[in-house]
């Protein structure tokens, strides 16, 4: 009775989401002239039900999955009884129903938040911002109920599931899907209050302030979401990079450089009431970007290691949703736009001018993205084949972001309205030095080294001095929470670029096949084959290879990378061992045997690789630190005023 109740309860939720629009149009139309209280009350409690409900179906199907009921075919499908309980759990959405309910009951979570603390709004624009909101939920529900259902039976029901893509059973993957989602509906609580706000003819500061704390929590999310995903990848697959410009990666990607330049514009509205036609169009974007991602990644178009094949029908059903979704809020945007006030201006050298050229910047990276993601897609299916990998995007993304680079460490530098560029030259004075010092440096040290990486790494070494400049002559104990989060989000920027370009620089590869006894160099490193073994896991066995490593007269320690098979589903997997030392990973991974004796072994060594993710984990802590220093502000406001 479980998947029956499961079912029922997101019939309920769609039906509650009905109620919600049907609500939401009265109190928008009460709200006009001056009534509509009970409706809005009514309103509130519809989109909290309706978020309880999706909260419940979601909670079942976790609950088949762990009870291991293999009477519902998707827990047949992507489950097995001898699974340990995290990925019975994270077998939940490692699919293709599971992972639409798990989105679903976020966006219905989100909703019921916004009708649940949102009080800075007017009530019109709330109860057009909740509606919006009910329809983004109204189509997955209808998505899921006549397309993935995802309680359906089996019957008679099999001894045992089939079990798990063992490359998704990795603590790595557990995580990065809800992370991603919570971004992707972030972004559509974002897109929600703008439709609202084109609807009233409300968008002003205070639109604006509702907004930022939704843009920031998905941007935060997509972050975490991005740097999991490509550690995870990095680790697993055994390729040995961190970023293939997959074009499911990429359908990641996408919606964070579009929060990125939202979230930036958002904030000059908010706080300067600037850039209002900018923040609405950036609104519905980051959203589009999110549903392109989702279409990508669920409609069977792709094939890929994270990516779902299914029925092209639901390929079909999520495309009607977007052009449903995103062409309506474009008609409606270009329908209301005119009718936006011009907000408060700027002049060109000044933070607000920086602003812009970063958002300007990002989005022309989003649309080389965008482009040369969809652009295979579509030739295909003109018959057409052709593939567009990295060096394109490494070539044509590459000097736009240097140039992105320059403006996020230029741009806290400037005033706010109007500043001078002489002024502005002598701020930047010690970054630009540092850039050239660390230029001249590694050009000279690391000869035949490209010269996007050089200018990478000495980049990266301006944008650091940059990012830290706000705090300059500040009393750090009474420096805002959100200052420090810019500081420390602009620093993990800067450490990123540098682990990448130092890995695109400095790493070294070495592939052979070897004798037990052989031993291999690779970077500082004297790697020795001492055997290979058989072992045996909890749902797998394998072959281990004993690697001994010395780095020159240092202690020896030793990596054991293995080549796994799972017997449900069946399937080969090379498990890397990695080695992580303060200057660098040492990467190695073992290949087949030639029935001869010989066995290849393929070692990477990657100096300071690992700045990348650990400057991903500092732009997301400097996201959460901005947020936490805004809400504590807000609520200090609005305290403020409830007292005055």
């Amino acid at each position: 009775m479980i998947a029956e109740a499961g079912l029922a309860a997101l019939w309920m939720a769609s039906a509650f989401a009905v109620v919600q629009i049907l609500l939401a149009w009265g109190a928008a139309k009460g709200a006009a002239v001056g009534r509509g209280e009970e409706l809005m009350v009514a309103l509130r409690r519809t989109a909290l039900v309706q978020g309880l409900l999706a909260v419940l179906a979601f909670g079942l199907l976790i609950a088949v999955f762990v009870r291991s009921d293999m009477s519902v075919l998707l827990v047949v499908e992507n489950s097995h009884s001898m699974k340990p309980l995290l990925y019975k759990i994270s077998g939940t959405w490692g699919n293709h129903e599971g992972s639409m309910l798990l989105w679903v009951t976020v966006l219905a979570i989100a909703g019921a938040g916004v009708a649940l603390f949102e009080r800075r709004l007017a009530a019109g624009t709330l109860a057009a911002t909740l509606g919006a909101q009910a329809a983004i939920g109204l189509g997955f529900y209808a998505f899921l109920a006549f397309a993935s259902n995802p309680f359906v039976r089996v019957n008679p029901a099999p001894a045992d599931g089939q079990g798990l893509n063992p490359l998704l059973q990795d603590p790595g993957l557990a995580f990065h899907p809800p992370t991603l989602y919570l971004g992707y509906v972030g972004l559509s609580v974002a897109f929600s209050f703008a439709v609202g706000a084109l609807l009233m003819r409300d968008v002003g500061p205070a639109f604006a302030r509702a907004m930022r704390p939704w843009v920031l929590a998905a941007w935060i999310f997509l972050t975490i979401g991005i740097t999991a995903g490509s550690y995870w990848a990095y680790y697993e697959l055994g390729w040995g990079g961190w970023w293939f410009w997959d074009p499911v990666e990429n359908a990641s990607l996408m919606p964070w450089l579009a929060a990125t330049a939202l979230l930036h514009s958002v904030t000059v509205l908010a706080t300067r009431d600037g850039l209002r036609a900018w923040t609405l169009m950036l609104a519905v974007v980051a959203f589009s970007m999110s549903m392109i991602g989702t279409f990508l990644v669920r409609s069977g178009i792709l094939v890929s290691v994270h990516a779902f094949a299914v029925d092209p029908t639901r390929g079909t059903f999520i495309l009607a949703l977007l052009g449903i979704y995103i062409g309506g809020a474009l008609a409606l945007f270009g329908a209301r736009v005119g009718t936006v006030k011009q907000g408060s201006t700027f002049e060109i050298v000044s933070r607000e001018g920086a602003l812009v050229l970063n958002n300007l910047l990002l989005t022309v990276i989003l649309g080389v993205v965008f482009i040369g993601t969809l652009y295979p897609l579509i030739a295909q299916a003109a018959g057409v084949q052709l593939s567009i990998g990295a060096p394109f995007f490494d070539k044509a993304v590459g000097p736009v972001a240097l140039l992105l680079v320059a403006a996020t460490g230029a741009g806290p530098l400037l005033r706010w309205r109007r500043d001078n560029l002489n002024a502005l030259l002598g701020r930047v004075t010690i970054p630009v030095a540092v850039a050239g010092i660390s230029f001249a440096l590694v050009f000279v040290l690391a000869g035949g080294t490209s010269l996007l990486s050089v200018f990478g790494i000495a980049f990266a070494a301006g944008l650091a001095a940059a990012s830290v400049a706000p705090l300059w002559k500040r009393n750090l104990k009474r420096t805002p929470l959100h200052v420090w989060g810019m500081v420390i989000a602009h620093l993990g920027v800067a450490v990123s670029l540098c682990g990448m370009a130092a890995d695109s620089a400095f790493k070294t590869e070495r592939l052979a096949a070897v004798h037990v006894g052989d031993n291999l160099a690779v970077g500082p490193f004297r790697v020795t084959l001492v055997e290979v073994r058989p072992i045996v896991g909890p749902n797998w066995s394998a072959l281990e290879a004993r690697l001994k490593v010395q780095r020159g007269d240092g202690t020896p320690f030793e990596l054991m990378p293995q080549q796994r098979f799972f017997a449900n589903p069946p399937t080969n997997t090379s498990e890397a061992a990695i080695s992580t030392l303060l200057d660098g990973q040492l990467y190695t991974v073992l290949g087949a045997g030639d029935g001869g004796g010989r066995w290849q072994l393929r070692l990477w060594w990657k100096p300071f690789v690992t700045l990348i993710w650990g400057g991903g984990a500092l732009i997301a802590l400097g996201g959460a630190l901005a947020l936490i220093g805004r809400v504590r502000r807000e609520m200090r406001d609005a305290h403020a005023e409830h007292y005055a």
